[in-house]
C-alpha cells in the first residue's frame, strides 16, 4: 500500500469538529484530535507514521473502528502541535 493511499479524507461532523476545537464530549474527553476516514487495511502504527509526515506534527495516540462508511481513524496530536492547524491545511474550516 503506497502512503498517498492510507489517509482519504478528512470525516467532518459536529462531533469531530468539537474535538478538534477542545470543546469536550463524551467520546472526546480532552480535544487536539481529528478524524480521518482511512484505508481499510492501514494499521494505527501506518496510520501514525504517514500523518506525522504528511503534516509534520506528532500523533500522541490513534484509535481506529470500522463503520458502514469505511474505517475511521482518530489521531490525537501531541503537546504542542494543535489540531486546527491541520484542519485548516486540509480544508476543514
Amino acid at each position: 500500500m503506497k502512503q498517498n493511499d492510507v489517509l482519504i479524507k478528512p470525516f467532518v461532523t459536529e462531533k469531530a469538529m468539537n474535538a478538534i476545537g477542545g470543546t469536550p464530549t463524551q467520546d472526546f474527553k480532552d480535544g487536539n484530535k481529528i478524524e480521518f476516514l482511512v484505508h481499510r487495511d492501514a494499521d494505527k502504527a501506518l496510520i501514525k507514521i504517514v500523518f506525522e509526515e504528511r503534516f509534520e506534527v506528532k500523533v500522541d495516540k490513534v484509535w481506529t473502528r470500522i463503520q458502514k462508511d469505511g474505517k475511521h481513524a482518530i489521531i490525537k496530536l501531541s503537546e504542542g502541535y494543535s489540531a486546527e492547524d491541520v484542519g485548516m491545511r486540509v480544508g476543514v474550516f
